[in-house]
Order: C-alpha cells, then sequence, then structure tokens
C-alpha cells in the first residue's frame, strides 16, 4: 500500500482495479462528532459507520460515490475522486423534526405524531449506573415520576402522568421488540437502542387492553452493516446511604424512657441515664458502605443481508444492610436477515438469571426502635439481651440476632423471545407476523433454625419454607400495512389481530424440625412426615385483539391520526368481557403556512391534539366468581355418614367490568434560533372512569379477604407538561447541551360507588380503625387522613378544662372540625396528599475537545409523607435526636412536638404532625468522562476508550426527618414511611472500550 491506494488484481488474473483507503470524520453544525453515521459506497451493499469520534474508514473506487445519511440530517453525497481523506459536516435537515420515532406497531416521523411521545437513546439509559433501565429516566421526561428503592435488584415504580388505576398492577405496560412485560428488571440498560413513552391516550390507545397506565416501547440493539464491534462497558464502585436519621442515643434514651414512664404514673426505669453514655448506633452496626459492579460485553456487525448482536452482562449489587446482595446475569441474541429484497426477518432472545441473600422483613423498623442501651454483645461474645434492660415490647430484639439467623435466598430464571418475518408485496403492502413469549421461573427458601440468642429471640423448631412460581406466557400478532405516497398526500393504514395468553403457576411448602446442613442442601423430605405442607395455585386468561390505525398528512403540514381497538379478555364475563378504545388525533405545521414565510421568529411551530379511549385488565381472574370454602370443622354426620360442609367467605360484587380511561392532549411543539432552542408543551385531562378499588369491610361479615373489589370509583389526572432543549457551542472545542422539564399533575376522585362514605386504609398505624389513608370525592387518591394538630397541652389543667378532657399536658390538641364541641372520629380531615403535583429535571451536557461533562438535577414538590415510624410503637421504642431536642418535657419547653408519651395516650391517633414535605432537590447524576485520542490508541486496533468517573444521588436537599423522602408504595398506601429500604449514594468508576 502506498498513499493510501490498494492495488488489487482481478480474479481473472487480467486488469488491476485501483482502490482506496478513504478516511475521515463527520461532524454536526457545532462541530460534535456523529457516531453512527452510515457511509455507504452508492449502488453497493458496502458500508460502514462512525464510531463515538464520527471517525470512519472503507475501501472504495476511485469513481465510486459516497452517501453520508443520519436521522434528522440532509443526506449527502460526496465522489470519491481519489481523495483518501473525506471530512462531512451534516445540515441538519430542512423538513424539521424529520427523525423517526418508535410507535405503537411501528415508527413514525416526529413531525408525523399527533399524540404525546418521547423517545430516549439507549446511550443516555446506559450513561448512569442504575440497575434498572427505568431508574435512569428519573427527572428526563415531563410527567413521568419514578419513584426508586433501595433494596439491591428491586424494580422502580413508574407514574405516567399521574395514577391511571388504582388495584392490580398500576405500572405501565412494557414492550421489548414486541413483547408485552410487566416488568423489565431482566433488561440489560446497555442493551437498549431506543425507548420510548407514550404518554396520552392518542398514542396509547392502539394497546387498549393495557394501556391505562402508559407503555414503554423498547428496541433492543441490532447490528449494523460494516465491520464487527467489540464494545465493553463496565464500572465498579460503592454505595452509602445518605441523610442517616440520627437516633437518640443511649443517655437521651433512658431520659425519655424515663419521662414515659413518669407520665404513666410509674417509677423511673433506669437510675443513672447518663451512666449508659451513647450506647449502641444500631444504623451504623448493620448498614455499610456497599460495593457494585457492572460489567456488560457486545459483539455486533453485519452485512446489508444480515446483522446481528450479541451481548452478555454481569451485575453484583451488595445491599446497604450487611449479608444482603444482588447478583444478575444477562444474555442478548439478536439477528436480522433479508434474504430478498421484499423479504426480512429475524428473532431476539434475552435471558437473566439473578439470585440474591434477602433482609428480614421489618428490619429497618428494627433499626429504627431498637434500644440503644442494649450492647450488640456481652464482653463474652454472647449476644446482649435487651430483656436484661428492662425494654418495652415494642424494642426487644436485637437487630444483629435478627440479622444473623435470618437465612432466606432468592433465585429467578427469565428466557424471553420474539421472532418476525416482514414481507412486502404489491410495492405498498407489508404483511408482518411475530410471536413471542416469556418463560419464568422463580424460588425463596427460607430457613429458620434452632438458637437461642436471647429471651425473646429463640426458636426450638427449625422450619424450612419453599416458594415457587413459574411464568408461561406468549404474544401472537399478525399486521398488514399499506404505506402510499401520492403527490402532496401520504397515508399509512395498519390492520392487526392478536392473541395473548398468561399462564402461572406456584407452590408453597413448609416442614418443621428439618435438620441444618452447611451445604445449603435443604428439601421438605427431610422435615418430620406429618407436619409437612404442601399448597398450589394458579393463573390462565386469555385476549384476543383486532386492532386498526389510519395515519395521513398533507403537504406536511395537516395530520389525522386514528385508530380503534377491540380487546376481549377471559377475566371478564359475558357482554363485559369485550373493550373498544377508539382514538383522534390531529396535527397542525403551521411554521409551513405561506403566511408563516416571512417571520424571524419560529424555525418550526406546530399545534396537535388528540382525544382516545383505554383500558385496564391488570386485575386478578375470577373477581366476581363466589369462592366458598370446604374445611374439616365444617364436616357433620348424619346417620353415621360425613356431610361436607361449605362457608362463603368472601365477598364480591356482582359483575366486574373494564375501568377505562379517556384522555383529551393538545401539545404545541417549536424551535426558534436556527433550530438551536426547541420546546414542547402539553396540557391533558385525564379520566379514570370505573375504577377498580378495593373497599375493607367488616370482618364481622364473615369474610376472610377483609375487602370486597369491584368498579367502585371515577377519578381524574389534569395537568400541564413543558420542556425545552438548547443546542450550542461557544467554539470549535467547546459545546453544550442544555434540557429541561416541568410538569403540574392533579389528582382528583370525582366519584364512589359508597356515596358520601370514603374508602379507608390504615397502614403503619396501631389501634382499631386508626385510618390514616382515604379516598373520598374531591380528594387525591389515598389522601392522608386525620386530626389536625393545632398546638401542645401546656398543663394538665389546660387539658382538663378542654374538650379532650382524657388527654394530659405534653399531648396533641386536636382542632374541632365540626365545631360540634366534641373531638372525635368526625373532626378527621385529609392532611396530606402522596401524590406530587409537580416534578422537574435539569439535564446538561459539555464536551470540551476529549473532556464530557454530564450533569443531572431533579426534583419533586407539592407532595407529602406519613413519617408512621414515628407513632408505630408499642412501648420502649427508641426516639430520633430530633425529637429529643424538640420535645415537650415542661411547661413551655414545645408547642409543636409532644411529650415521651407519642404512641400513648391519644397522640398515637393518626394526624398531621406525622405528615411532612415530601418535596425534594437533588444531583441526580453528575459525570466526567476523558476519550482517549485515537492517534493514540490506534495501534492497539482500539476505536473508542473513554473513562469516567460518576456520582449518583450525591447531594440531596430535603426538609423531611426520614433517610429518603423518596417513598413509594401502592396507590391507597402510598407515601408512608414504615421500613422503607433507604436510598443511598454510588460513586462509581468505569470504562467504556471499542474495537
Amino acid at each position: 500500500m502506498q498513499n493510501n491506494l490498494v492495488v488489487i488484481k482481478s480474479a481473472d488474473g487480467g486488469a488491476y482495479e485501483v482502490k482506496a483507503i478513504v478516511t475521515g470524520k463527520v461532524t454536526g453544525e457545532n462541530n460534535t462528532a456523529l457516531s453512527g453515521v452510515s457511509v455507504q459506497v452508492k449502488g453497493t451493499n458496502k458500508g460502514t459507520v462512525t464510531d463515538a469520534q464520527g471517525v470512519f474508514t472503507i475501501n472504495a473506487n476511485e469513481a465510486d460515490v459516497l452517501v453520508f445519511s443520519y436521522i434528522g440530517y440532509e443526506t449527502q453525497e460526496i465522489a470519491v475522486s481519489g481523495k483518501t481523506e473525506i471530512n462531512v459536516t451534516m445540515v441538519a435537515s430542512n423538513k424539521q423534526l424529520d427523525q423517526v420515532v418508535v410507535v405503537g406497531y411501528g415508527t413514525q416521523r416526529k413531525i408525523d405524531v399527533t399524540g404525546s411521545v418521547t423517545q430516549i437513546k439507549g446511550e443516555e439509559i446506559s450513561k448512569q449506573a442504575s440497575i434498572n433501565p427505568i431508574s435512569s429516566l428519573q427527572g428526563k421526561v415531563a410527567g413521568v415520576q419514578i419513584t426508586n428503592s433501595g433494596a439491591p435488584g428491586s424494580s422502580p415504580q413508574i407514574r405516567i402522568r399521574g395514577l391511571g388505576t388504582v388495584y392490580g398492577d398500576p405500572n405501565p405496560l412494557y414492550i421489548v421488540d414486541g413483547v408485552w412485560y410487566n416488568d423489565i428488571s431482566f433488561l440489560n440498560p446497555a442493551d437498549i437502542e431506543t425507548l420510548s413513552i407514550l404518554k396520552d391516550a392518542s398514542a396509547e390507545s392502539i394497546y387498549g387492553i393495557r394501556a391505562a397506565n402508559g407503555v414503554v416501547l423498547i428496541a433492543t440493539k441490532k447490528g449494523k452493516a460494516g465491520q464487527a464491534l467489540i464494545n465493553y462497558s463496565g464500572y465498579g464502585g460503592w454505595q452509602s446511604v445518605t441523610n442517616q436519621v440520627k437516633m437518640a442515643n443511649a443517655t437521651e434514651y433512658a431520659t425519655l424512657i424515663n419521662e414515659l414512664s413518669e407520665r404513666n404514673g410509674a417509677e423511673p426505669v433506669y437510675d443513672d441515664p447518663a451512666s449508659y453514655g451513647n450506647g449502641t448506633d444500631w444504623y451504623h452496626q448493620i448498614l455499610r458502605n456497599a460495593s457494585v459492579n457492572n460489567h456488560a460485553i457486545s459483539l455486533t456487525g453485519g452485512s446489508e443481508k444480515n446483522s446481528y448482536s450479541f451481548s452478555l452482562g454481569y451485575l453484583n449489587q451488595q445491599g446497604v444492610v450487611e449479608t444482603n446482595d444482588y447478583t444478575r446475569y444477562t444474555a442478548l441474541l439478536r439477528n436480522d436477515f433479508q434474504p430478498f429484497e421484499n423479504l426480512k426477518l429475524g428473532y431476539s432472545v434475552t435471558g437473566a438469571f439473578s439470585n440474591s441473600n434477602d433482609i428480614p422483613g421489618g428490619i429497618f423498623h428494627q433499626l429504627f426502635s431498637a434500644a440503644p442501651v442494649v450492647p450488640v454483645y456481652y464482653a463474652d461474645g454472647s449476644y446482649g439481651d435487651p430483656n436484661d434492660y428492662n425494654v418495652g415490647d415494642g424494642s426487644n430484639f436485637n437487630p444483629q440476632v435478627t440479622i444473623d439467623f435470618f437465612n432466606q435466598k432468592s433465585k429467578n430464571y427469565r428466557l424471553n423471545g420474539n421472532a418476525y418475518v416482514d414481507l412486502k408485496f404489491l410495492q405498498h403492502f407489508t404483511f408482518h407476523t411475530s410471536v413471542g413469549g416469556e418463560y419464568g421461573e422463580s424460588e425463596v427458601r427460607n430457613y429458620l433454625p434452632v438458637y437461642k440468642a436471647t429471651l425473646k429471640q429463640q426458636n426450638s423448631t427449625s422450619q424450612l419454607s419453599i416458594q415457587r412460581a413459574e411464568t408461561r406466557n406468549w404474544i401472537l400478532e399478525n399486521t398488514l400495512t399499506y404505506a402510499n405516497k401520492f403527490g402532496d398526500h401520504n397515508i399509512t393504514v395498519l390492520a392487526g389481530q392478536a392473541a395473548q395468553r398468561y399462564k402461572s403457576y406456584g407452590l408453597t411448602g413448609t416442614a418443621y424440625n428439618v435438620p441444618f446442613n452447611s451445604e445449603g442442601d435443604l428439601y421438605l423430605a427431610l422435615g418430620d412426615e406429618g407436619s409437612r405442607n404442601v399448597v398450589d395455585y394458579g393463573d390462565l386468561s386469555t385476549i384476543a385483539s383486532y386492532f386498526g390505525r389510519v395515519n395521513y398528512s398533507f403537504k406536511n403540514r395537516y395530520m389525522l391520526n386514528a385508530s380503534i381497538r377491540a380487546d376481549g379478555s377471559s377475566k371478564f364475563y359475558g357482554d363485559n368481557r369485550w373493550g373498544y378504545f377508539p382514538s383522534v388525533g390531529a396535527g397542525w405545521v403551521i411554521s409551513q403556512e405561506s403566511f408563516m414565510q416571512n417571520q424571524k421568529i419560529f424555525d418550526y411551530l406546530k399545534l396537535r391534539g388528540s382525544w382516545g379511549k383505554i383500558g385496564n385488565a391488570s386485575v386478578p381472574s375470577n373477581l366476581s366468581v363466589l369462592k366458598v370454602t370446604q374445611e374439616p370443622y365444617l364436616t357433620a354426620i348424619y346417620n353415621n355418614q360425613p356431610y361436607t360442609g361449605a362457608s362463603i367467605t368472601t365477598l364480591v360484587p356482582p359483575t366486574t367490568y373494564w375501568e377505562r380511561g379517556v384522555g383529551t392532549d393538545i401539545g404545541l411543539e417549536a424551535s426558534f434560533l436556527n433550530k438551536r432552542l426547541s420546546i414542547e408543551a402539553d396540557f391533558y385531562n385525564k379520566k379514570t372512569e370505573k375504577a377498580i378499588f378495593d373497599i375493607p369491610v367488616l370482618g364481622s361479615l364473615g369474610t376472610s379477604s377483609g375487602s370486597i373489589v369491584g368498579n367502585q370509583a371515577d377519578f381524574q389526572n389534569r395537568g400541564f407538561e413543558f420542556s425545552a432543549t438548547w443546542n450550542s457551542s461557544l467554539s470549535k472545542s467547546l459545546s453544550y447541551t442544555i434540557g429541561g422539564n416541568f410538569s403540574i399533575n392533579n389528582n382528583k376522585v370525582l366519584s364512589v360507588s359508597t356515596g358520601a362514605n370514603p374508602i379507608y386504609q390504615a397502614v403503619g398505624t396501631t389501634g382499631s380503625n386508626n385510618f390514616n389513608t382515604i379516598t373520598v370525592v374531591g380528594q387525591p387518591i389515598g389522601a392522608f387522613y386525620g386530626y389536625q394538630v393545632t398546638g401542645v397541652f401546656q398543663s394538665d389543667e389546660d387539658a382538663a378544662a378542654s374538650l379532650q378532657s382524657t388527654a394530659k399536658a405534653g399531648d396533641f390538641i386536636y382542632k374541632d372540625q365540626n365545631n360540634d364541641k366534641v373531638i372525635d372520629g368526625k373532626d378527621r380531615i385529609a392532611i396530606g396528599n402522596p401524590n406530587p403535583k409537580f416534578t422537574y429535571g435539569l439535564n446538561t451536557t459539555w464536551n470540551y475537545k476529549q473532556f464530557d461533562l454530564t450533569i443531572d438535577l431533579q426534583g419533586v414538590a407539592g407532595v407529602d409523607i406519613y413519617n408512621a415510624n414515628l407513632g408505630l410503637r408499642y412501648g420502649g421504642e427508641n426516639f430520633t435526636k430530633d425529637f429529643y431536642d424538640n420535645r415537650w418535657h415542661g411547661q413551655g419547653t414545645s408547642n409543636s412536638y409532644p411529650s415521651a408519651n407519642i404512641g400513648g395516650g391519644q397522640n398515637y391517633l393518626a394526624n398531621s404532625f406525622y405528615v411532612e414535605s415530601g418535596s425534594y432537590f437533588r444531583i441526580r447524576n453528575a459525570q466526567l468522562g476523558y476519550t482517549i485520542s485515537p492517534d493514540f490508541i490506534n495501534k492497539w486496533k482500539i476505536k473508542k476508550l473513554r473513562v469516567y468517573a460518576n456520582a449518583q444521588n450525591a447531594l440531596n436537599f430535603f426538609n423531611y426527618k426520614g433517610f429518603s423522602p423518596e417513598i413509594g408504595g401502592t396507590p391507597t398506601r402510598a407515601g408512608v414511611d414504615v421500613d422503607v429500604y433507604p436510598l443511598y449514594a454510588t460513586y462509581n468508576f468505569g470504562v467504556n472500550l471499542t474495537f
């Protein structure tokens, strides 16, 4: 080779052919490198793509023409003409928003979309140190609220434009490569190509049966024509609890317990509180800095006829609680083939295996409650016994014992796949058929050994419990698409049919006196034969669907979208089995009108509006089936013959039918200043009709479930979303992007089938009927409920003369809401809202030469938390340092905090003292990276090498007095902090490598 020219002898030994090795770099208008740009030799199947630095290399004849194409940019053709270096600056397409986004059953140009759809690239998702890909979206998408849990391997809670449903699964429908899922914890974030969120009813209704909570469409990475690429990405680091709650030390605890004892007319429990010193810090004893390691390697490549993608992933995450850890292995294999010009087929398979060492339920409440006067161990190595320190029942445990003798392991296996065929015929028609499925198995094994650690913490009979669950789901879909463009008209018609089956099976078994085996080989058969008990259960449901959609545009100026879907579900009966979900959307690109041609403000301006219906069948089967039990005690003997009796132990509604969502959306999209600034704003109104709720009922009615489930209420989410993005450069070496979003959502119950009677729940409270959440007309779902505190009684005389004659000094003063001169249950009101009113995020990326800096900010406001930890007391629990410092302990000492008797008298009743602001602002992610110069690494055949340092959730700003204000929960029980696994900050160092 000389001067980048290669002389190649022809196959027949005749003429010689001169080829050039052409290299170059592709950049955007702001001089930033563009990766993934297609570089094709015109008229052939030879091609490549640019790497992360925008660099490409390709063999070409001197007479060849290279075609450069990239979504959102004008395609360019450049003749080789003997050149060996070609640098290209791509120009943004004059057809604004010509980029393609993934929508239901296909793709659309952004300009043609009439609904509210947000698409995130996989590189944005994998950049964060998140275990679940949904966590990476926090603060990045307007109208999407994500609540994370600190538990290793746990799935985040996601709400799209507020609560779409209450009973069953309130999370959105996930569709990965055409297969429907309830959860995507099996998916490695590094395997995602794009993620689209469908937010309004018009975009969602094509998935009618499960669209009530929004739809998340995920496409996994596929190979591209060109040279095979090997990519490795990995990071290692640690996680530590932030904003740790400071508890009272041993001296302060003993002081408070003495005050409590004296207030109740008893002698002090501890003679000399000061003698106990600081005592045991149980959080410090049990919590730790936890390591986290994540590695992924992939191989991608292909030709014009075949592309492939294969990846492996490994994750090991320790929990911040000692002994807690989670390990996950993932694999992805995807092949796409095009044997003929009109035929394309392929498949994708993902597999995941995870195992974890679990923690005991209630451990965080134990750490909150444990008495600091109790040592972890005595001098002889035995466990500190709370009974030796006269602690009450509420703290008669040593958390170290709880951890040491808890032995539970969980395993999960998942295998998911999809295969498809696309056949094009008669020029404008495409037939698509696909079949996919999900195979899953899980097992939880819990072993309780024989031990004696303290007076209360001991066990004389070993027990083995095993839970196993299996999932066998499949989905079949067929669609026929007609797409044609004639003149100024562009039309696409879709017709489809689908069938699904969901099957689950579970088994639980227990056995006693199972001998301990250090190898971990524990089986039910090892236990006493008479003690063994096995129960199995299962569920089967099927769905049949028919759907269609028409997309029409005229002159890229006027757009119309209409769809309808009919779903039939075996979960309902008779005429109620079928649900019908229509939608319509329209768009107007105002900037294309002639009267806008001479204006200088807008580069692009589009108005869109939509309306649609969506549904929810994510509820248990057979809700309207009356079940009976046949227990031995119900058997009667008559004439020496046994007659089996039965008892009705459930209450069911006469019929249950689809809950439906009806939504309207009006949106505005615009860009300014030579397309550097773009904005998008939406107003929406989403109403859920005949929502399925469970209403608690009295046990005296003879029910075992304690509730009746059915179509009970109507509620509404109404809100506004705004997002903006600014792209610019300050010089050839410095470019940046700043994006922000803000959303408002108001959730309100419109009607309840129980009339004026609310739906109550008790979460983390003690006492009969001590409800602390309420669902009632005019309030949000699951609003906090209780008495309004107006102060604290300063003397027994003041209390005796009040409406709370049984109260004492240091007790809460409750407001007489109805002015009937009596403090009773009628004075309870809504005292807080667990549903955030405001969510926002600010994301920015800066590139300077080979450095890159990404900072993501995120927060919520207008939300409350019910701190149930403070009042959930049975005697002897510890107190927070904040409570110790601010408590009432004598006249004039406090008019906001009660005495040490916070859990006694009437103080334990649900009230506004326990409600705190859940608003927060945090630096969600900060990452600094450096890309090694290609000149330095090319000699090792490395195409890209980037190293980075990352910090996630390092800085959090809030006034809540718990670990974190990010508290999830099911809709009518959300926002209650009791035994919540705390969040943590993650610090890690990583590398991205391509060769």
